[in-house]
């Protein structure tokens, strides 16, 4: 989202963006529709390849068993038939017999076959291994015989690991080879009777052999199963039998009648080719990873995108250069704008050029020195209506204050308190001579203090029985000006809010001191009722919102005082410099007024520096 904002809101970006696209979409095109066809070019040819080698495994298993397979002649030879069906041990037959297997070999270069026997249904038999024999048990024990005997016209390839039909019956065993049993039934040539079987032994290390001849990619391998999907013949490479699985998918393909799939099921992609071979019914399967098979068309897709990157890289620089010269002076007075937007209105273009752009940075900077002037006069205006605001709450205190201190004046004459009317005189007199200071806002500590005395005085008078107080303040601050009728608004309230309404003597205490950090603090507090903490809460909301509140019918101006104090604290020192107040219920209120020492005194307007 924020990148698309910065898009659509940067005319440099807008340009670097119709660049990319012009440059990078054709080219992004091309190369798919070029990477697809290659990926498939390459792959359908290395499949091919693959199936074709496949296929020539099977077809040469096949033949190396098809041509093994004319030993099965010896059925018919007159001498081996005599001895099978004769009960009567012959040793020209069995010689005769034996010239005839070496004949074989000689004629058809049978290295590989490693036995040739028959054997009749009575267990009585011949082989070149060793001769004339008879079994202990009835070879009919035997599955495969007992399979043959059911189905005489069938040709058995009994796949290792299985040994040889014989060695079970009468020890045969080969101590270095790994057989493949050739089986078929012996015929009565008239009756077609079978009178006993002919099986060929032949070293599967062929088999091995065209195995390991055969490679796929770099890692790929040829492998046999049987019938049942049990691996047979396995390349070297493989330690174990457990480690060579058939494709789960095999069995499912087969019955789609397909000879080759994409194998997912284990680690990496495999393309698998299988064929059956139509001798023996094993499957011949090659297994090569795909990626292997693809690796071609993979490059050729890298080398797409390193062109395409390359483009976008072109695309880019050149748009730099372009645009360098026709966005970099709007950037600059976009940026100059935003700073203006801010707030800081010091800021200046420097146009190059006498272009558009150059009268634009011009007029910029003429707008901001008339916005700056009326920024100026717009403060000083609010200023002067603030003051005046200001010194309307205050002008609204001194009418009920009078006109209750001139009540106790009369009732004090005419009860012929003389002495007591005169003290009373003398303060509102002090009282109002530093009110009114020749209209200063400014006064000296000292008589801010003796301004809140003397109304000390006059409100001791009139609550004689309630009220007493206490000035603590050291005598070096007194001679440090503040703003004028600072204190005499909170001891107001104080008094109305706090003494007034408790039963019995409370005390007003007022003190002073200077902090560490150059500010000085003055304390008013009073020992009177106190506040709730809901109050309490409402009271410093009302003076955090600067909100003034509304007092009908009373002569306490304590709570536009206390207002009142806070806003001009705020305008001539800032907002950090306010009013704190604390309170517990029946317990009294402390009111704290901080003011900062080094800008107390007022420069030649009249405002705190």
């Amino acid at each position: 989202m924020k990148l698309m904002r910065w898009i659509f809101s940067s005319l440099r970006a807008k340009l670097l963006l119709m660049f990319i696209i012009l440059t990078s979409v054709p080219l992004i095109a091309v190369g798919l529709i070029s990477y697809q066809k290659s990926y498939n070019a390459v792959s359908d040819h290395s499949k091919a390849a693959t199936m074709l080698v496949v296929g020539q495994l099977g077809n040469d298993i096949d033949a190396l068993l098809e041509d093994t397979g004319r030993l099965l002649e010896l059925e018919n030879n007159p001498q081996v038939l005599h001895y099978l069906f004769s009960q009567t041990d012959t040793y020209e037959d069995a010689k005769a017999i034996i010239q005839t297997m070496n004949l074989y070999r000689e004629t058809y270069k049978y290295e590989s076959v490693l036995n040739i026997t028959v054997v009749n249904l009575y267990g009585r038999g011949l082989s070149e291994r060793k001769g004339v024999f008879q079994l202990d048990r009835n070879p009919l024990r035997n599955p495969h015989f007992q399979y043959l005997l059911n189905h005489p016209d069938e040709v058995l390839n009994i796949p290792p690991p299985d040994a040889s039909p014989l060695d079970r019956l009468d020890g045969f065993h080969y101590s270095q080879h790994n057989v493949i049993s050739i089986m078929a039934t012996v015929k009565q040539q008239i009756t077609h009777e079978v009178i006993g079987f002919i099986v060929i032994d032949l070293d599967d290390s062929i088999i091995e052999r065209y195995c390991e001849n055969i490679t796929l990619g770099e890692s790929g391998y040829v492998y046999v199963l049987d019938q049942a999907g049990n691996p047979i013949f396995l390349p070297s490479a493989m330690t174990s039998l457990a480690k060579v699985q058939p494709p789960a998918d095999l069995s499912a393909q087969l019955a789609l009648q397909q000879n080759s799939f994409v194998d997912y099921s284990i680690g990496r992609p495999k393309f698998v080719a299988f064929t059956t071979s139509s001798t023996t019914g094993w499957k011949i399967v090659g297994s090569v990873p795909l990626q292997e098979i693809v690796a071609e068309a993979n490059e050729i897709r890298q080398l797409i995108i390193i062109s395409v990157l390359l483009s976008i890289v072109f695309a880019i620089t050149l748009h730099y250069f372009i645009t360098a010269r026709l966005t970099r002076p709007i950037q600059l007075l976009k940026s100059k704008m935003r700073l203006a937007a801010g707030g800081f209105l010091e800021v200046k273009v420097q146009p190059s050029g006498h272009d558009e752009i150059a009268d634009l940075g011009n007029s910029f900077n003429i707008m901001l020195e008339k916005i700056k002037q009326l920024l100026k006069q717009s403060i000083e205006e609010q200023e002067h209506v603030q003051k005046a605001e200001l010194r309307t709450l205050q002008a609204q205190i001194n009418p009920h204050f009078l006109y209750n201190t001139l009540d106790s004046i009369v009732w004090m004459a005419e009860a012929g308190r003389s002495a007591q009317v005169i003290q009373l005189v003398q303060a509102l007199s002090r009282f109002f001579r530093i009110s009114l200071n020749r209209g200063r806002d400014w006064i000296a500590l000292r008589d801010e203090l003796e301004h809140v005395q003397s109304y000390l005085i006059i409100q001791q008078m009139r609550y004689r029985d309630i009220l007493e107080y206490e000035l603590d303040v050291p005598e070096e601050l007194k001679d440090l000006p503040i703003l004028k009728m600072t204190l005499q608004p909170i001891v107001e309230n104080a008094l109305y809010h706090g003494i007034k309404n408790k039963r019995g003597k409370g005390l007003i205490r007022i003190h002073a001191y200077a902090s560490q950090d150059s500010d000085l603090y003055l304390m008013i507090e009073d020992n009177g009722i106190g506040m709730k903490p809901e109050r309490l809460a409402e009271l410093r909301e009302a003076l955090r919102m600067q909100h003034i509140p509304e007092e009908t019918g009373s002569e306490v101006s304590g709570g536009f005082g206390l207002h009142n104090v806070q806003q001009r604290l705020r305008l001539y020192y800032g907002e950090a410099y306010t009013v704190i107040v604390e309170s517990e219920d029946q317990l009294g209120t402390k009111v704290t007024i901080r003011i900062p020492m080094e800008r107390m005194k007022p420069n030649e307007k009249g405002y705190a520096r």
